[in-house]
């Protein structure tokens, strides 16, 4: 009875005294490797499956120091727990809760075309899940493969917890050396990143869109949470030198080959600037803060649009903002999209339009549309929601109010999705959305663009029919959201029949996009018929253009968007982003053909100058597209500009001169066109000015220091 408790115990006693050391059941080098290599095994997954970035690049180097650095962390932690249950429980914590994570961002690109912060995320994932589980659902089946192999490591964990996780740790001297490699790596990488040419997406241009390429996502939820915690850094306030750039590029006369037709020369017009009554120099000299010194060196050194024969040209009358969703000008045809196809071609028809991506999906298109402003992130907060509570007088909203203009603006989606019920009456509108005054006969997703013009167009159309009163309307659409496919997307399914019979050879997905289009198609064709019904086509001016081009497209393995349009390119390239901006009206009678390069924040100080609005063209990130002072082969602050977001290339920009690609570091000149041996790094100066002025102004509340200046707007 009593041999088997000695044997027990015998056995028992060689297990623990062998050599009198400590109890060895795994295995050391597994146990000290596995963490490093499994955080390195995630960020490799993650750069793998994303097209848009070279694999071997110097950002590799980055990635396997941060991930040797942050595995060891991990393993040195779990190895000095003295309870190992617990210090297994907590590794399968930590490699479960990074596989989600990894997970979620791989879903973010696919469905959004961007990489997004934690605290974003967070924030938004009650109205993604709520407003777009189906897309959500769509886009997790997508991404099977990335999911299954990025449950390896947590996998393998579970087989060899024990071995990995084991006994009492390893010895105290292999702690040590352990921790001098961390701190040799985590300090590599550092330096590497902070002082390289990477340096300002580790610091200053901080973004998890920016990071995660060029660092990993392990460092990325690191520099989040620091720059949460401590504020991000913030960037140098360039120096420049308008004076020098402008002295003879900015005179009166100045014109361009493709710019709209000026008067002709034997009747000389001498056109003011648009200017408002405001002493940069004297706020300047009145501020002991250094930033707000130079914002108002900055602004006030630039040179103004000028005023041109169309400034004032719609003075008085009716302005409708349209930004539609995902929308592209490569789904309209005469036959399939009369509408749409007449208001491309008459009025205002502008050949080099873009739409950049300014990394934060339809908030930041929406926001460029209808403040003038480039977009950026203000830690995990997207350029409109930093801006809602700010002073915004600049605003459309605010401009047209105080003319007594009838200010409304719809969104047919959920009222507070991307807090449009702060920021929209922030910007001067009278809002609704669903859930706050706009009702539409049909609960579907997407909701129908019609049936929000049916619901909206007699209100305001009566008001100036009957008793005088301009409007000034917006609306953001959305039944051209993904998904592109027939079980995802009502508008797809509704029109589904005749975009099959008007391409029978497109794939589903390229059948599903235009489909769903046909509905701003039909919202269209009601919104003209309404207007020329009243008899007021020719006392409103329609404009239209996209928040973004439909990322969702290109999200699989297959680009579909290069389908749509007939030729191959990537996000990396400029021409991804050429789009559409339409500005008709019945009152112009023939189509006026602009060349100039233009964007989506050149919208509303162009609005402000048709309109013969009281406005500073300084204090906009966009310019006046009809303004001409400025030379074509020479660098100034008021020639066009179009400025594409810090993806983790730089900027690429283009200009009358011709187009940068900050991917290859290549400036291509437009035809007849020769500049100057400095002309590549002045444009690319002026561009970064322009994305840290543009935060300035958000982060200082800027507009409000002017009003409480004196200032009126």
């Amino acid at each position: 009875m009593h041999q088997p408790r000695r044997l027990q115990h015998s056995s028992s006693h060689r297990h623990t005294g062998r050599g009198r050391g400590r109890r060895i059941s795994g295995s050391p080098l597994l146990s000290v490797l596995f963490f490093p290599l499994t955080i390195l095994y995630h960020e490799l997954l993650l750069q793998l499956f994303d097209r848009e970035y070279a694999f071997f690049s110097p950002a590799l180097i980055r990635i396997f120091l941060f991930s040797m650095a942050a595995g060891l962390a991990v393993f040195l932690i779990l190895d000095l727990l003295p309870w190992r249950r617990a210090a297994r429980a907590i590794g399968a914590v930590l490699i479960t809760l990074g596989t989600v994570i990894l997970c979620i961002e791989r879903g973010c690109r696919s469905m959004f075309g961007v990489y997004y912060g934690l605290g974003f995320m967070g924030g938004m994932a009650g109205d993604v899940v709520g407003t777009f589980a189906s897309t959500v659902w769509s886009v997790t089946l997508s991404i099977i493969p990335f999911i299954l192999l990025s449950f390896v490591p947590l996998a393998v964990y579970c087989l060899l917890r024990r071995a990995i996780v084991y006994g009492e740790g390893q010895p105290g001297g292999v702690r040590i050396m352990l921790a001098a490699v961390l701190v040799i790596c985590q300090l590599a990488a550092f330096l590497i990143s902070s002082l390289g040419g990477a340096k300002n997406y580790y610091t200053y241009d901080f973004t998890a869109n920016t990071a995660i390429p060029q660092f990993g996502l392990v460092t990325t939820l690191r520099l989040e949470m620091e720059y949460a915690l401590f504020g991000t850094p913030q960037a140098p306030l360039p120096v420049i030198d308008p004076g020098v750039l402008d002295s003879e590029a900015a005179g009166p006369s100045a014109e361009v080959s493709g710019a709209v037709s000026q008067e002709p020369s034997n009747t000389p017009v001498t056109y003011g600037y648009n200017v408002l009554d405001i002493n940069f120099d004297a706020l300047a000299a009145g501020t002991s803060d250094s930033t707000l010194q130079a914002l108002h060196q900055y602004l006030g050194g630039l040179t103004p649009s000028q005023q041109n024969k169309y400034t004032g040209m719609f003075a008085g009358k009716n302005l409708i903002l349209i930004t539609a969703e995902a929308f592209s000008p490569y789904l309209i045809s005469q036959e399939l999209t009369p509408t749409l196809y007449r208001l491309t071609h008459e009025g205002f028809v502008f050949n080099n339009y873009y739409q950049p991506n300014w990394t934060q999906s339809t908030s930041g298109g929406e926001f460029a549309v209808m403040t003038g402003l480039i977009p950026n992130w203000f830690g995990n907060l997207t350029a409109f929601n930093a801006s809602a509570d700010k002073a915004m007088p600049i605003a459309l909203g605010w401009q047209f109010a105080k003319l007594g203009y009838n200010v409304p603006a719809w969104h047919n989606n959920g009222y507070t999705y991307y807090n449009r019920d702060k920021t929209h009456p922030n910007l001067g509108y009278d809002y609704q959305g669903i859930g706050n005054g706009l009702v539409l006969p049909t609960d579907q997703w997407p909701n129908s663009d019609l049936e929000m013009m049916q619901a909206t167009v007699e209100g305001y159309v009566s008001d100036y029919v009957d008793n005088a009163t301009p409007f000034h309307a917006y609306y953001m659409t959305v039944s051209g959201h993904c998904n592109y496919n027939w079980g995802g997307n009502a508008m797809s399914k509704k029109h589904q029949a005749q975009a099959q019979a008007a391409y029978p050879d497109a794939s589903e997905q390229v059948q599903a996009y235009i489909a769903c289009n046909l509905e701003l198609e039909a919202a269209m064709t009601y919104l003209v018929e309404q207007l020329e019904q009243a008899g007021i086509a020719d006392d409103t001016l329609i404009v239209l253009t996209s928040d973004h081009y439909p990322y969702q497209m290109a999200a699989g393995d297959v680009d579909y968007y290069n389908e749509l349009r007939g030729f191959t390119d990537t996000e990396r390239d400029t021409s991804r982003y050429r789009n559409t901006l339409i500005m008709w009206s019945a009152a112009i009678e023939e189509p006026v053909e602009v060349d100039t390069p233009c964007s989506s924040i050149d919208i509303v100080p162009t609005l402000c100058n048709l309109f013969g609005l009281d406005y500073d063209s300084r204090l906009y990130s966009g310019r006046d597209i009809f303004a001409t002072n400025y030379e074509a082969d020479q660098a100034s602050t008021c020639m066009p500009l179009v400025v594409f977001a810090n993806t983790g290339f730089g900027n690429s920009w283009i200009t009358a001169a011709g187009t940068y690609e900050a991917s290859t570091g290549n400036f291509t000149p437009n035809e007849g066109i020769t500049v100057d041996e400095g002309y590549v790094r002045t444009v690319s100066q002026l561009v970064q000015a322009k994305y840290t002025y543009a935060k300035q102004i958000i982060q200082q509340n800027y507009y409000q220091v002017l009003e409480d200046s004196g200032v009126e707007f």
